[in-house]
């Protein structure tokens, strides 16, 4: 499902412009963004929570010339989903067509 669906089914379902519903989706995601670069991390009760991660610093190899390259510490942005959302995932008997 695309951004441009979810817009246009929560239209549908509650009957407010797409226009109004595209800038609250993108408010949400700007909001989110804005809080994990500067650390925090968001959660959705219910939904799940955006957290930032850290990676410790680490050697790795470049295949290519056959050299120890070493990657700094660093963060990623990750989501881990609710138990309850999880639940709901496994107790559902939809299938998930194939590529």
């Amino acid at each position: 499902m695309t951004k441009a669906e979810i817009i246009t089914e929560i239209s549908n379902k509650t009957g407010i412009e797409k226009l109004d519903v595209q800038e609250a989706v993108e408010a949400f995601f700007k909001v989110v963004k804005n809080s994990m670069i500067n650390g925090e991390n968001v959660y959705v009760r219910g939904f799940g929570s955006f957290v930032v991660k850290k990676r410790a610093k680490k050697t790795a190899r470049n295949i290519s010339k056959n050299t120890a390259i070493i990657i700094p510490e660093h963060f990623v942005p990750s989501f881990k989903p609710a138990k309850v959302f999880i639940e709901k995932v496994k107790s559902s008997n939809k299938k998930i067509s194939e590529l």
